[in-house]
């Protein structure tokens, strides 16, 4: 008796490119028992697992696919926009494992090529070094000040909005200490009263974004140059471009507004 094959949706990266299959008015990643695009017979295909259980498959490939009737190529923010989310959430997964499989190619312990023994491990064969995907948490603050909140513009943002401060988490602190370090280190002030308000994937290449609120104490506004380019409180009536919705910083300023 011929067995069916499983339908798998299929995440095919170039660069951070990802492909996405038009569906007469919406767009969807692509789905089949085959492959969208035939890898190459070198290509390591990985399976992703989804809360759903829905069965996945990423690979990368070394061209961009040209757009046509059915297919598309899109950046993986920009694919916010036209996927159903839960599809962007495993589209992010998969970027960040296929950025950890070409990165991780050998071990920083002794240099010896790694092997791959579960689906989000290697191992050294050498000096049984164990490598994961790593993940670098990275705090946001949400500073509140009567009417008004921190706006900064980061020298280091792909547009001209406005966002919270943010940083990455060091060594031996916690995420409220990072909260209060990033706010003075940055702009000067100090902050109280730090409450936790979220978390989001940030698969940009392999981050985690924790987002928190906090009240200022004091100080005045002395931007770190080399990181920001301008910073100022802003009252609901008066607000700069803001970041798109995909990012937690605006569905915080969201909340604040609303």
């Amino acid at each position: 008796m011929e067995t069916i094959a499983e339908q798998v949706q299929w995440l095919v990266f170039f660069n951070d490119q990802i492909l996405i299959e038009k569906n007469r008015e919406t767009c969807t990643l692509p789905q089949g028992t085959e492959p969208p695009v035939e890898p190459k017979a070198e290509t390591i295909i990985h399976s992703i697992t989804t809360p759903k259980g829905i069965l996945c498959k990423a690979f990368s490939i070394n061209h961009e696919i040209e757009a046509s009737e059915r297919f598309f190529m899109t950046g993986l923010r920009a694919s916010y926009d036209c996927l159903p989310y839960s599809q962007y959430q495993i589209a992010g997964k998969a970027h960040e494992i296929l950025h950890w499989d070409k990165n991780s190619n050998f071990c920083p312990a002794c240099g010896t090529p790694t092997e791959k023994r579960e689906p989000i491990m290697k191992k050294c064969p050498n000096c049984g070094n164990e490598l994961y995907p790593a993940i670098s948490t990275a705090i946001l603050a949400l500073v509140r000040k009567e009417d008004s909140i921190l706006l900064v513009h980061a020298r280091n943002f792909r547009g001209p909005f406005n966002s919270l401060v943010a940083g990455f988490l060091e060594t031996g602190e916690t995420l409220e200490e990072c909260v209060a370090r990033e706010v003075l280190e940055e702009t000067g002030l100090k902050v109280k009263n730090i409450t936790y308000f979220g978390n989001q994937p940030w698969p940009y290449p392999s981050g985690l974004m924790v987002g928190f609120i906090a009240d200022y104490e004091s100080g005045e506004i002395t931007l770190q140059d080399e990181e920001l380019s301008e910073g100022a409180f802003y009252t609901k009536d008066n607000l700069p471009e803001l970041p798109r919705k995909l990012s937690l910083a605006r569905k915080m300023i969201d909340w604040w507004v609303g």
